[in-house]
């Protein structure tokens, strides 16, 4: 799989997560999760240039896919990363709470999804 197929991988098993999350599909949705998270390992062993084709998701149409790249990206791409989390911060719903979240593990120093 080439390194632009692996950033489609991690934005559809995002999209597809919330999209049987939003059916009460809570099975078919962790089976996404661990899809995009296993992508997300795959791009992360790549090093930087893994994380850079991540970055290309930061300006992705669907909230959850740029708010989730931008969760996982918030060390690399810090200003960029943290700017999508803290407008989607403002608005209600799942993701403004998982934005939200994100930001303060930052914040306290707990957040660890990409460590150095």
């Amino acid at each position: 799989m080439t390194t632009e197929e692996t950033v489609e991988e991690f934005a559809q098993n995002v999209a597809a997560q919330t999209d049987a999350i939003g059916r009460g599909d809570a099975k078919t949705g962790n089976k996404h999760a661990d899809r995009y998270i296993a992508a997300f390992d795959q791009l992360r062993a790549l090093g930087d240039p893994g994380r850079e084709a991540l970055a290309v998701l930061l300006t992705h149409p669907r909230i959850d896919v740029r708010t989730t790249a931008a969760t996982c990206l918030l060390r690399y791409k810090n200003a960029e990363a943290r700017a999508v989390l803290e407008e989607a911060a403002k608005g209600k719903g799942l993701f403004s709470f998982g934005a939200q979240q994100a930001l303060k593990r930052w914040e306290e120093g707990t957040w660890s999804l990409d460590p150095a």
